[in-house]
């Protein structure tokens, strides 16, 4: 171009300024980090199970233990409360019924489940299970 300029350098070039990113590859992070911690999610639940499937499994576990005699094992599944109220002699007479023990439903209250047992004698009792290093029993009440 010739002419007459306003500026003796000539016309300046239309895109002076820094070239800028589209943001397609922040967009590709984010999104892969929330499909990764959805999958994590759906993974763990997966593989441990439901908050009611744990608490019957640590229930199972607790009555085959004390079924068994196996008072050890009984004891270390109990909360640190019940520890300090109960030696591991006693654990049995406190939360065992007469017969066989049948799990039941399990309920939420707070943040424990309350897993029903059903006896052989026709009597039922709700263990507490809270998550305190690990899930554990806190607790018997007669259901009802």
């Amino acid at each position: 171009m010739s002419g007459p300029f306003l500026y003796d350098e000539g016309p300046a070039p239309l895109h002076t300024g820094t070239p800028r990113r589209s943001g397609k590859i922040l967009v590709l992070i984010f999104g892969g980090t929330v499909l990764v911690a959805v999958l994590m999610v759906v993974a763990t639940l997966a593989l441990k199970g439901t908050g009611e499937d744990q608490a019957k499994e640590v229930t199972g576990v607790f009555l085959a233990a004390l079924g068994q005699d196996d008072t050890e094992t009984a004891y270390d599944l109990l909360c640190q409360q019940e520890r300090i109220r109960l030696d591991a002699d006693e654990v049995a007479g406190a939360y065992l019924g007469e017969g066989d023990g049948e799990i039941g439903a399990v309920r939420k209250d707070g943040d424990a489940r309350l897993v029903e047992v059903d006896w052989g004698d026709g009597a039922s009792s709700e263990l507490t299970v809270i998550g305190e290093d690990g899930l554990r029993v806190c607790g018997v009440t007669p259901a009802g």
